[in-house]
């Protein structure tokens, strides 16, 4: 069906535009005559949280979709972690052991980009949280590659500004947390989590309990640098406690490098879906 019956209504950005052309009078300054689409003071009220919940998740969606992004890779990690070049200025030793998975992350992006260009950039699209550290190091190995790289920024104290590598025309700012992770995951074709903070363990804990659920389909699910990642979680004490189970732990698996992760992408195969699990969706 056409959608020329849309043009009989008057356009809501030309209608913005003669409202705020009107005679200066008490009635027209008061908030009450703003139009409700343009009052930010309206759009802000406590009340109005289901509305700007669904502008978040809309707004990244439909400019996704007008790009034609079909797939993306998910690169979780740390914005503290240095490029080696800067790794003197670590605040701890660690952050600046840690600083060769900025080149790994850089490298990986890269290689994820090139292979993305093959599709005119519609698939395996290297999203980060567009910040410093990791996601620099992401949407920067995209740049190497020139290819185009996504960042979802969200409005934070600190780290919050985005990296100068991420695509323009791809850089969202969130406000909610949640809307913010549901666009990390709703295209992700893979998963990479380096090393990092809080942060980085929040998102990857809710993409494991998603995919170990049953609530998001299985993704190759890759954590950089075993020795980290094993220092930081006791993974076999979870199962053995049977908080988990032993299968649980193959959803994910260790990698040390951009050509390792490649590799366990491009030969990857998921693993046989758990049946019966409380509470899943049919």
């Amino acid at each position: 069906m056409s959608d020329d019956r849309h043009s009989r209504f008057t356009d809501a950005s030309a209608d913005r535009n003669r409202a705020e052309h009107v005679p200066v009078t008490p009635q027209t300054q008061s908030p009450a005559y703003q139009l409700a689409f343009a009052d930010e003071g309206f759009l802000c009220r406590e009340e109005l949280r289901p509305v700007r919940l669904q502008l978040e998740l809309l707004k990244p969606q439909l400019m996704l979709d007008e790009q034609g992004i079909e797939s993306t890779v998910v690169m979780f990690g740390g914005a503290r972690i240095p490029a080696p070049a800067d790794k003197a200025k670590a605040r701890t030793k660690t952050l600046a052991d840690l600083s060769h998975f900025y080149d790994e992350a850089r490298a990986f992006a890269k290689k994820m980009t090139e292979k993305s260009k093959t599709t005119g950039g519609r698939r395996h699209v290297v999203v980060t949280g567009g910040g410093p550290g990791v996601m620099e190091a992401g949407n920067r190995g995209a740049v190497d590659a020139e290819g185009v790289s996504i960042g979802l920024n969200i409005v934070l104290p600190h780290e919050q500004a985005p990296n100068e590598y991420v695509t323009p025309e791809l850089c969202f700012n969130f406000h909610y947390f949640a809307i913010r992770k549901m666009h990390f995951l709703m295209r992700a074709e893979a998963i990479c989590v380096f090393p990092g903070g809080f942060g980085t363990l929040d998102e990857m804990f809710e993409a494991l309990t998603l995919i170990q659920t049953g609530r998001m389909e299985p993704v190759p699910f890759l954590l950089f640098g075993r020795a980290f990642w094993e220092k930081i979680i006791n993974w076999d004490a979870l199962a053995d406690a049977g908080t988990i189970s032993e299968q649980d732990l193959e959803l994910f698996k260790f990698v040390e490098s951009a050509d390792e992760a490649i590799q366990v992408i491009e030969t990857w195969s998921p693993v046989p879906a758990r049946q019966n699990l409380p509470g899943r969706e049919r």
